[in-house]
């Protein structure tokens, strides 16, 4: 009896440790990760698409594997984004001499098409280059500097959008975005996955760097020539250059035709918890 005892006790711990075995061979379709890298903008003070002042963009996201192939994620991004003419080689912009610096706070919800079959811990499955795409909402709030203060541009109105004869230009500090891009995924090792991604964002607003039509001229502004207000000196800057003055009511400040736009290359760290379930994508249905 004792012998029989041991050896049912010794077959149980082999079928336990085989089973365990197994399942850990499986791991969840949820996963959680951080995002690190760089954040760029685009728009009326940088037209020409320039990459003079990346700043530093970090994040966080859920991702969701409904089959190898396609994925949704959840994601939270934080940057501070700016840009100034004087970066410009062009000498108009150089003139105008606006500048600007905006918290970009998003969140988003985004698909994911994988080109090869992807699947952390299994080694014919280790990486994949990704489409992305989806729709998200973020806040901004530009500002410039001025005799020392830092004055938050949309409260200055200046290009008009405190009087009555130009609200149509007024603008809130939150809008809709699209993020589009691309990127690269690999488990290092099973349920510990590495990538890189570009992702760019069209936004639905063209006042993120607080410029897009034109100069509305001084006399919307309450404003002392020996003392000017905020507002008066930030709606023109081109005083400051060589004391030629272009803030003409009437003439062009920015372009309204395309709305701006700002982007994220980001490395990221994610990790998928092993799991006992055998996952939907491994029970037979989506066999490569």
């Amino acid at each position: 009896m004792a012998q029989f005892f041991r050896n049912t006790l010794l077959f149980s711990f082999i079928v336990l440790f085989s089973i365990s075995g197994y399942a850990q061979q499986f791991y969840a379709s949820s996963e959680y990760g951080v995002k690190l890298g760089a954040g760029h903008y685009f728009g009326d003070i940088n037209p020409d698409y320039g990459l003079k002042r990346p700043m530093p963009a970090v994040g966080a996201f859920f991702r969701y594997h409904f089959n190898p192939y396609i994925s949704t994620r959840a994601s939270m991004d934080y940057s501070i984004l700016g840009y100034a003419d004087d970066l410009s080689k062009n000498a108009y912009q150089q003139q105008r001499n606006l500048s600007f610096n905006t918290n970009i706070l998003e969140v988003a919800l985004m698909a994911e098409f994988n080109f090869f079959w992807f699947s952390t811990g299994d080694p014919m499955h280790r990486f994949t280059p990704y489409l992305a795409g989806g729709i998200g909402a973020f806040y901004y709030e530009p500002t410039a500097r001025f005799e020392g203060h830092t004055y938050k541009l949309r409260l200055l109105g200046t290009e008009g959008q405190l009087t009555d004869a130009y609200k149509d230009r007024r603008y809130q500090p939150f809008s809709v975005c699209f993020p589009i891009g691309f990127g690269f995924k690999y488990w290092v090792r099973p349920g510990l996955n590495i990538g890189f991604e570009v992702i760019n964002r069209f936004t639905l607003t063209d006042y993120m760097d607080d410029v897009s039509t034109t100069y509305v001229g001084i006399d919307q502004f309450a404003n002392d020539p020996m003392h000017p207000t905020a507002g008066a000196a930030l709606q023109d800057r081109s005083l400051l250059t060589n004391g030629q003055k272009l803030g003409r009511a009437g003439k062009q400040r920015g372009d309204d035709a395309f709305k701006d736009q700002y982007l994220f290359a980001q490395f990221t760290l994610s990790f998928q918890l092993k799991t006992y379930k055998c996952p939907s994508h491994l029970d037979g249905i989506w066999e490569p």
